[in-house]
């Protein structure tokens, strides 16, 4: 590991930058453990199922067998200095993958042979294009293909309709009696025998797979005489084309994201390894390519922050790639001195002295930074316009610290929580009085509760959040109240009449006063106000009251024993008498929920919804997403537990959704009665 200049500076090929991105078990944790054996940064490999894997290093990652985090490793090949970034897979941490492509010069997207996994690759694939960010696809686990009615042509056609770019194939199986043992290279027609472990032997090409190879040469060639003239003139004239010109064809094509070439392999047994390696350094833009891609500013020293990390002991920790300039020890930033400056392998950061562009490297006690600012050594840029906005939650719990001592260190441990991950969202909820932690997923949230207990040690217990229900009334009433104690000395009293009528759904409170001939003097009637909105805060089922009028129309004072505090009990005593006789009714709340799906699961969500007592309101095609449908439907909040896992669940984890409050809804029957019940017994129970 270099702590000075990188030897692909010196190379004339700056240092570059990989992210390797998949759906969950795909194998890019396995592969990212060839790519670092091949290259000499490890000398053995470690396993994702032992935990001894260089990528997956958290103890969240260790005990789920699966990465949580982005994963950083740098190494050199051929005098060149790569980072690579392992992306987690699970759809609940696509934002945190996501922050590494940005930052990617090319992304490595790992599909499994199988339909399903390629369906799942639509909206990582639709991210890369609309962001034009270069991007090619290993075809992982190449041995499973062997004796199955599948083909590569097949995950070709599978890839091509979830990418808005063309699929280039740019080498094809070699089957020899029925097993995959190794591939043809279509640019320079070498044909290679994997041996696992080692680098590939070069053989003759085999009879039984030349006449494949012409085709999907000639498939190759085609597609890239789209995007280049003097190419297709070439085709049409029946020349042959030089590898050379083709590998600059490549280059540009990939640099400019308008095909997403395609290799195959076995991370497992490291066939393919060497070849996607030397892809990526011939044919992978560098930074300064990529930093003109995105508009970074010009400046003498640009860094960009893309993760953030809060250790227990050692403070704040920012992982950024250098776009322009160098980067030492000490520097100011964002007008922020740094401490330390760092390399990433795995879950370990070792010092370094200095580093320059192209390179990602880690800055201690940048504070005021966040993920997706540019900095200056002077200045803070901001977030760059390309950073998007993050996720809206779609899942929460309530959260209680396990000792009460710790609730103050809980929302602390939960706002650099935050920090590090802008999709998790945090509040006390004032309508039922809990904590409550939101993110993508249970699972995203599981992790979260582990870090509070490992990292700062505050356990914490989660449950479903409270549903705010509330109460209104459906007939009017007037109640008379009188509110009147002798104690010694000054006394107590306070005389009202109140009228108490419904209101339409959403309308909230309404205060009247009809006092006339001075029967209550004015200073005290804020207090009759003050005192029926203490009332309001819990009606006779015990929830709030909403949607109710209500009119001070006479009353008495003494001129002696009244008092605001008089008033004000009045108030609360009328408002409390009179709720039980104006037909009380409990309300829930309806979400308008919109929903994302591919269109040949639409039924499915219909289904779902309305085994969740929702009412659909209409679906239409979603807008720029040929094949997805969009579905509108009204949900109460009590039945959107777990939602997002059975959407998941029911679209191969393609589904998700939006939600809205939209309106209170009455709650009658069995529902309204166990609802009830349960406040009654939670109240009994404090």
């Amino acid at each position: 590991m270099n702590n000075g200049r990188s030897t692909g500076e010196a190379a004339g090929n700056g240092p570059r930058v990989a992210a390797i991105v998949g759906p969950y078990q795909c194998g890019k944790t396995t592969l990212l453990e060839s790519l670092l054996m091949a290259t000499g940064a490890i000398h053995r490999k470690g396993s994702v199922a032992e935990g001894t894997s260089v990528g997956d290093a958290s103890p969240e990652a260790r005990a789920r067998h699966m990465g949580v985090d982005m994963n950083l490793a740098v190494t050199d090949y051929l005098g060149e200095r790569w980072n690579f970034i392992d992306c987690p897979g699970s759809v609940e941490l696509a934002a945190e993958a996501g922050r590494a492509l940005l930052v990617a010069d090319v992304v490595i997207v790992v599909c499994e042979p199988a339909m399903d996994k390629v369906r799942a690759l639509g909206p990582t694939l639709r991210f890369l294009d609309e962001l034009a960010i270069p991007h090619m696809v290993f075809i992982n686990k190449m041995d499973q293909l062997q004796g199955a009615d599948l083909r590569v042509r097949d995950i070709m056609e599978g890839l091509q309709a979830v990418s808005q770019r063309p699929v280039v194939l740019r080498q094809v199986p070699i089957r020899e009696n029925g097993e995959i043992t190794g591939c043809v290279d279509l640019v320079s027609e070498r044909a290679y025998r994997w041996r696992p472990g080692r680098a590939s032997d070069l053989v003759p090409l085999p009879d039984c797979v030349k006449e494949r190879e012409n085709d999907a040469r000639q498939s190759m060639l085609e597609a890239l005489a789209d995007f280049d003239d003097a190419l297709l003139e070439q085709l049409l004239e029946d020349m042959v084309p030089d590898p050379q010109t083709l590998y600059g064809q490549l280059k540009h094509d990939l640099a400019n994201d308008l095909i997403v070439p395609v290799f195959l392999g076995c991370a497992e047994r490291d066939n393919g390894i060497r070849r996607l390696l030397k892809a990526l350094r011939h044919e992978a833009p560098d930074a300064a390519t990529t930093a003109e891609r995105l508009e970074i500013p010009a400046g003498e020293t640009v860094v960009q922050v893309f993760k953030t990390f809060h250790a227990a002991h050692a403070g704040k920790l920012s992982m950024a790639r250098i776009w322009r300039g160098t980067a030492q020890d000490g520097m100011s930033l964002g007008g922020e001195r740094t401490s330390g400056l760092y390399d990433f392998i795995g879950g370990a950061a070792a010092k370094r002295g200095n580093a320059v562009a192209g390179e990602i490297v880690g800055f201690g006690k940048l504070e005021g930074a966040s993920a997706g600012d540019l900095l200056t050594p002077s200045a803070n840029l901001g977030r760059a316009p390309y950073w998007p906005e993050p996720a809206e939650p779609v899942h929460e719990l309530a959260l209680q610290a396990e000792n009460r001592a710790d609730e103050v260190k809980l929302t602390a441990a939960l706002q650099r929580l935050v920090d590090e991950d802008d999709t998790l969202r945090f509040c006390h909820r004032q309508e039922t009085g809990q904590l409550v932690l939101a993110g993508q997923g249970p699972m995203q949230l599981a992790i979260a509760l582990d870090r509070l207990r490992g990292r700062w040690n505050v356990p914490v217990a989660g449950q479903p959040p409270k549903v705010p229900y509330r109460e209104s009334i459906r007939r009017p009433a007037s109640q008379h109240s009188r509110f009147k104690r002798q104690t010694g000395g000054h006394g107590q009293f306070a005389d009202v009449h109140v009228e108490i009528r419904p209101l339409s759904r959403g309308e909230g409170f309404r205060f009247e006063d009809r006092i006339v001939g001075g029967v209550i003097p004015k200073t005290y009637i804020p207090a009759v106000e003050a005192g029926v909105r203490d009332a309001m805060q819990a009606g006779p089922f015990g929830f709030p009251v909403v949607d109710i009028a209500v009119a001070l129309t006479n009353g008495q004072f003494h001129s002696v024993d009244s008092s605001e505090q008089a008033f004000r009990t009045a108030g609360r005593q009328a408002l409390t008498e009179a709720l039980p006789g104006c037909d009380p009714v409990l309300l829930e709340p309806i979400l308008e929920v919109t929903f994302a799906t591919p269109t040949e699961f639409t039924p499915k969500v219909q289904r779902m919804i309305s085994q969740r007592r929702g009412q659909i309101l209409g679906f239409d095609m979603r807008p720029g997403w040929a094949g997805w449908d969009e579905v509108k439907a009204y949900i109460p909040q009590a039945d959107m537990a777990e939602l997002i896992v059975e959407l998941r669940s029911i679209t191969l984890g393609l589904g998700s959704y939006t939600a809205r409050f939209a309106h209170l809804a009455e709650l009658t029957g069995k529902m309204a009665e166990r609802v009830v019940g349960d406040r009654t017994a939670g109240v009994a129970a404090q």
